[in-house]
């Protein structure tokens, strides 16, 4: 491992960057979408609800690498643009959107429906009283699922590898492939990827922890 470690050095943090930057556009992407079709699953209007529904019982049962092999085939014939790095990052977002919009969307049932009437007999409009009364108590209630989707996005950015991603796993297969020592080179790469999700998954336990006692 140390060999590996000092001899692919370079490609290695090549490798981690890549991941890492995936993994925080896709989280950023990915929550973002995913709070906007858990907002559509409890809207008022029936369509609303109807594609949010569908758009997350659609995406959350294909597969991962055949979201990304989609964007990674089909897209770049109509736009040459799209290289194996975006598309695994689109991939990524889409697909961990649908599980956080899961996610978010029991936070939000989660949250008694009296506030939203009281809030809304107090004049406030439906977003107005989404924004500052139910949100901020639904995505309390929902930290712990939340931080383990970021954890499992982290781990499923290594699909980047199938698709040239020059991702982590990518430069594992490769020093794998070149070095014939597919044991270290594996290590190696799983170290790297506790090094992630690690601190990420500590960090959310704290942050549950600092909700569960009204601090944060």
């Amino acid at each position: 491992m140390i060999n590996i470690l000092t001899n692919h050095s370079a490609e290695l943090f090549s490798g981690l960057g890549q991941t890492l930057l995936c993994s925080l556009i896709a989280l950023f992407f990915s929550l973002v979408i995913g709070s906007l079709f858990a907002i559509m699953e409890v809207l008022p209007s029936r369509l609303a609800r109807t594609i949010g529904r569908i758009y997350v019982e659609v995406v959350r049962n294909i597969p991962l690498l055949v979201v990304t092999m989609f964007f990674y085939i089909v897209i770049p014939r109509y736009v040459p643009a799209v290289n194996g790095f975006t598309a695994g990052t689109i991939g990524l977002t889409i697909y961990t959107s649908a599980f956080i919009a899961e996610t978010v969307r029991a936070g939000i049932q989660s949250v008694s429906g009296g506030q939203m009437e009281a809030a809304r007999s107090n004049g406030m409009t439906f977003s107005q009283a989404m924004r500052y009364i139910v949100l901020p108590q639904a995505f309390k209630i929902v930290i712990p699922p939340l931080g383990n989707q970021f954890i499992n996005l982290v781990k499923n950015s290594s699909v980047l590898a199938f698709v040239a991603g020059f991702d982590l796993m990518y430069v594992g297969n490769d020093i794998a492939s070149t070095t014939f020592d597919t044991i270290n080179s594996y290590l190696v790469v799983g170290v790297m990827y506790l090094i992630i999700t690690m601190p990420l998954s500590y960090y959310m336990r704290y942050l549950e922890k600092r909700t569960n006692r009204g601090v944060a």
